[in-house]
């Protein structure tokens, strides 16, 4: 029997270990404290050929960006990957021509021949990455066929969809890719570290085109704003420049500020309007400034023949800081533009950086000081403000928690999580169509599966009844719509994979995806209230009943093999959770008199009898859940217990006392072996993939600490069990 740790450190160990309210508040605490919440990384990406493609991997087009390459002739692609341990990680390489690359100085793979074929399958690389900053070197070449350039990357957009950055000193914080044009002569060596490009070579692309006059250098005064070369010059447009005024003083400022208007010209500071000219002129004034700094926005209107201004500070101490920083841009104004004059007259909405904004050459969002420097917001975080399905259940249990303990604290957290994501998801989409792949977003900008979706997006409606959050609507009527209209279906209506992340998903029906659309089915029927949304989730927990339901064991086949018209026969532990989870959501909301409700409601008590049988001896339920030897799996004893605890209370269970004797045995298991003292969450398997064997799920199928998968889920099974004790005591 797995033995996760000394029993003296378990939680159950403590005074207080078995107690709901400090098992949920330690545990709460723990996973906020790991994961902190940092907004997003902005950075200064600049249009490239080499650039990231749908699935989050780097194209390097070397036929289409020089077709007069000559076969002997190399071109060279150099950025770097931070990682904060070291890791193996698995790469993936599409190689079209002759590829070498280069891990920190050394080389790790050479293509032959055979390789050098887009058409065959991708090469996947085992690297081994150092904790701090790794550089990657592509050499590339061409081959006698003619075959040039490679895609590269990490593989993974759905949970790994990493961004390289720019590698050299100059380019410091830039994302991207530099490269060399085609070279007669190999480069003398590989870098491994970074230094100023022209000690590798003196022409990496793409060009840098600092304007002179563009405010590079941090300090007290900056030169003409270059809107001229940012936006061209035509008569009559606008563009914004914004920056922030820092007042060092202990006390309030007058600050004095200078410049030369080369166009029509009006001054925010603050929100509030401090000058305006309808023409070119020299200008003055003052600007009362509270300790510390605060928001100096321009609006420039282009004239005859240009626009623009400077704009120097006469205050001793008085200095211009980057309104947000941008990693990459070393100067101190953003730019917006350019706009007809009555396309923005509200800048404010955009000071957020979340919007694109309605550009007179379609939409556009802010930009450093030089040619081409787009200014792209990223996320760097591990899990704070990522939009995927265990997080969505696990921001479900902070909620809950919340509630249960009457602490807001733990609502604005989760609550700021999902605005992270929401605010950005019409700007995401935006950044996904402009440069091929999203910085953040890369689930709800690019939708495919249900798994991308229907989870978190439960989770964010949940969310926003706390408070209005932005972008929540948008994204659930795009989620509705994807579950409704473009997720495949059966002949009679089931959802299924027809496609999948990976080869082995095609053409597969899982229990999963009962919790994937069932419960944001449920929550978008009462944001839109349309009960057609519930119909829908009660059609098709029956209809998955039809293709995965052992009745001979009453529990479910983790997947329906569609190809094969059979199920895969497994009994997956959390496979089975989902599916018992969302029957308890959706009684939750089904209306008793529903013409499915004695169907679903049967249904839950087959599985809840199934269940019940296979506890294991130490109250909780195993990986898979036919057999002991297998090891105790956190997450789907918490489905369980959660299930049975609101059966209890509810009044769905038959019996309900030996229901409620297994959800207490339950809560004592995980607390004595499961739940270590500090919070910490063990035995949650791993994401899966599926097999027709148990082997796979009982030897392959590991689990990871405090997995996502299980954190929130163990939150809401406590909150439940304890719920259900307040019921049973009157």
């Amino acid at each position: 029997m797995t033995q996760y740790f000394d029993p003296r450190e378990s939680m159950a160990g403590e005074s207080a270990g078995t107690s709901i309210p400090h098992v949920l508040e330690t545990m709460a605490q723990r996973y906020i404290g790991a994961n902190p919440p940092h907004g997003p990384v902005y950075r200064v990406t600049r249009r490239s050929p080499i650039h990231k493609l749908e699935n989050h991997m780097y194209t390097f087009p070397l036929a289409a960006m020089y077709p007069s390459m000559r076969e002997g002739q190399l071109v060279y692609a150099w950025a770097k990957l931070w990682s904060a341990e070291g890791e193996e990680f698995i790469f993936h390489l599409r190689p079209s021509g002759p590829v070498r690359l280069y891990h920190n100085g050394q080389q790790r793979v050479g293509t032959s021949p055979e390789e050098e074929s887009a058409e065959l399958p991708v090469l996947k690389l085992k690297v081994n990455l150092v904790k701090g900053w790794n550089h990657f070197v592509l050499e590339l070449g061409k081959n006698s066929a003619g075959g040039a350039g490679a895609e590269f990357g990490t593989g993974n957009r759905k949970n790994k969809p990493l961004h390289f950055l720019t590698p050299s000193l100059e380019r410091e914080g830039e994302e991207g890719w530099i490269y060399t044009a085609p070279l007669d002569q190999p480069l003398n060596r590989i870098p491994a570290a970074a230094e100023p490009e022209g000690h590798i070579h003196s022409g990496w692309l793409p060009e840098r085109q600092v304007p002179a006059g563009s405010g590079e250098s941090a300090g007290r005064n900056t030169n003409p704003c270059p809107l001229d070369s940012l936006f061209g010059s035509r008569p009559g447009l606008t563009a914004y420049a914004w920056t922030r005024l820092v007042n060092p003083a202990l006390q309030p400022a007058r600050i004095a500020v200078a410049g030369t208007a080369y166009g029509p010209l009006e001054l925010e500071w603050n929100g509030n309007l401090v000058y305006t000219s309808g023409q070119p002129g020299e200008f003055a004034l003052e600007l009362d400034a509270a300790p510390g700094s605060g928001e100096l926005v321009a609006r420039s209107t282009c004239g005859k023949l240009c626009w623009g201004f400077t704009l120097s500070l006469l205050t001793p101490g008085a200095e211009l800081v980057q309104p947000c920083r941008v990693h990459g841009w070393r100067g101190n104004w953003l730019y917006l533009g350019p706009f007809t004059p009555e396309a923005v007259t509200n800048i404010t909405p955009y000071l957020a950086m979340d919007t694109v904004a309605p550009g007179i050459d379609g939409p556009c969002f802010w930009m450093a000081g030089e040619p081409g420097a787009h200014v792209r917001p990223f996320l760097e975080n591990e899990l704070f403000g990522r939009w995927n399905y265990p997080l969505g259940v696990t921001l479900f249990g902070l909620l809950e928690t919340s509630r249960q303990l009457g602490r807001g604290d733990l609502a604005d957290y989760v609550a700021r999580h999902v605005e992270f994501a929401t605010s950005t998801y019409a700007y995401s989409l935006w950044d996904r169509e402009t440069f091929g792949a999203a910085g953040l977003n890369n689930q709800l900008s690019h939708v495919d599966s249900l798994d991308d979706c229907g989870s978190f997006g439960a989770l964010s409606i949940l969310a926003s009844r706390l408070r209005p959050i932005k972008g929540v609507e948008q994204a659930a009527d795009d989620i509705a719509r994807y579950i409704m209209e473009e997720q495949d279906r059966m002949p009679d209506g089931a959802l299924y994979r027809k496609a999948g992340v990976s080869i082995s998903m095609r053409n597969t029906m899982w229990c999963d995806d009962m919790y994937m659309s069932v419960p944001f089915l449920c929550r978008y029927a009462e944001l839109s209230g349309n009960p057609a949304y519930v119909d829908e989730a009660a059609r098709q927990l029956l209809l998955y009943k039809n293709y995965l339901y052992m009745p001979e064991r009453q529990i479910m086949s983790h997947v329906f093999n569609v190809s094969e018209n059979r199920q895969s026969g497994t009994a997956w532990g959390r496979g089975n959770g989902w599916v018992f989870f969302s029957l308890a959501v959706l009684l939750s909301v089904l209306p008793s008199d529903h013409r499915d409700y004695p169907a679903v409601l049967a249904f839950y008590r087959e599985l809840a009898e199934g269940y019940l049988r296979l506890q294991g001896p130490n109250g909780l339920w195993h990986q898979v859940l036919v057999d002991h030897e297998s090891y105790e799996e956190s997450s789907c004893t918490s489905m369980f217990m959660y299930g049975f605890s609101l059966g209890v209370r509810h009044g769905w269970l038959e019996e309900p006392e030996r229901y409620a004797l297994a959800v207490q045995k339950g809560w004592l298991g995980l607390c004595s072996r499961t739940i270590d003292r500090h919070g910490n969450l063990y035995g949650v398997c791993k994401g899966s993939s599926w097999s027709h064997s148990h082997s796979y799920y009982k030897h392959d199928l590991g689990w990871n600490l405090n997995d996502t998968h299980g954190i929130g889920i163990v939150l809401l099974a406590g909150i439940e069990a304890e719920r259900m004790r307040e019921y049973l005591r009157g």
